[in-house]
């Protein structure tokens, strides 16, 4: 298998970036970290490793300095199918049958009791498609705060040519969902639909019209589209700590843990592994002692006198 060493292209908190990567016949695998330096797959939602010792062995062969593969499997296989250091990647899923199982036995009733809300309330959602005027709703809801959730958030002051071209990336593959009041915009999904599930990429609301529930009625109406399209699952990519997760929760995702593999390619690869350090620091910590810092940050983070951020906040 011939390995080619390249710059590839990435989007990293909203922005593109340059990265090292590998490229191989029909996949490419990019490098981060400087000390520990780690390789994974650019499209590894939409994209598997089948032949992981073949892969590995590229990258050993390859001019750039790889000590660690990284890959895992995509949901639904929660079985382990290799001998490889393994960890859990937890991934929030609805598993999709059909709407009306959805709505009366996966959700709980106050999302249930949301979704009407919405709905009495004059909440217009559907699928709608790449529009000015739909661009520009969404610039209104970037542009509502510079913090989310005690950080800066990466989409705030976009001008309009940025924010239409990042929307219409993956375009052939992605459908919108939009949350309308009274003609304004005030909620989206950018959805992808790949191989065996449809994925979260962007879903945001306005802080203004929260009382109104219009992530819920937006999830319902994105689950009625894969039921209606059979698609089995939808992801909101992994599962969230706090706020988040217990939206998630609340409106049927469940937690599916799929398995994580670490391949060491070289010596210093070895001794992460070995040492436990592959995953950084934030790797190390407890998980309570990780949704307490989220938690500190946000509280500190907040302006005076503001209201509080949305938790239904995702972005690949």
């Amino acid at each position: 298998m011939t390995a080619s060493v390249v710059k590839e292209k990435i989007r990293f908190r909203g922005a593109p970036v340059l990265m090292d990567a590998v490229r191989l016949p029909d996949q490419t695998f990019i490098i981060s970290g400087k000390v520990l330096r780690t390789a994974s797959l650019k499209n590894e939602w939409q994209e598997d490793v089948a032949n992981p010792v073949a892969v590995a062995r590229a990258l050993k062969d390859a001019r750039a300095r790889v000590d660690i593969l990284k890959f895992w499997q995509r949901v639904p296989e929660t079985k382990a199918k290799f001998n490889y250091h393994k960890e859990w990647r937890d991934i929030a899923t609805i598993p999709i049958s059909d709407y009306k199982h959805w709505f009366e036995k996966q959700i709980s009733p106050k999302a249930r009791n949301k979704v009407r809300k919405a709905l009495k309330l004059g909440v217009k959602v559907g699928q709608v498609e790449l529009t000015d005027n739909f661009i520009r709703g969404v610039m209104g809801i970037y542009n509502q705060s510079p913090v989310r959730r005690g950080k800066p958030f990466w989409h705030y002051g976009k001008d309009f040519v940025t924010v239409k071209d990042e929307l219409s990336l993956d375009l052939d593959r992605s459908i919108f969902v939009a949350a309308y009041y009274q003609e304004q915009l005030i909620g989206f999904i950018k959805f992808l639909v790949a191989d065996r599930y449809a994925m979260t990429l962007l879903i945001l609301d306005k802080h203004a019209h929260r009382d109104k529930a219009p992530m819920n009625a937006m999830v319902a109406k994105v689950v009625e589209i894969c039921a209606e399209r059979k698609i089995p699952y939808f992801t909101y990519t992994v599962w969230r700590r706090g706020d988040h997760g217990h939206f998630q929760e609340s409106n049927g995702f469940e937690k599916m843990s799929v398995p994580e593999y670490y391949i060491p390619i070289s010596v210093i690869g070895k001794l992460a592994l070995l040492l436990r350090l592959h995953r950084g620091i934030k790797g190390a910590l407890p998980e309570r002692v990780i949704v307490w810092l989220l938690e500190a940050r946000s509280r500190w983070s907040q302006p005076s006198g503001s209201s509080k951020s949305s938790p239904h906040m995702a972005s690949a």
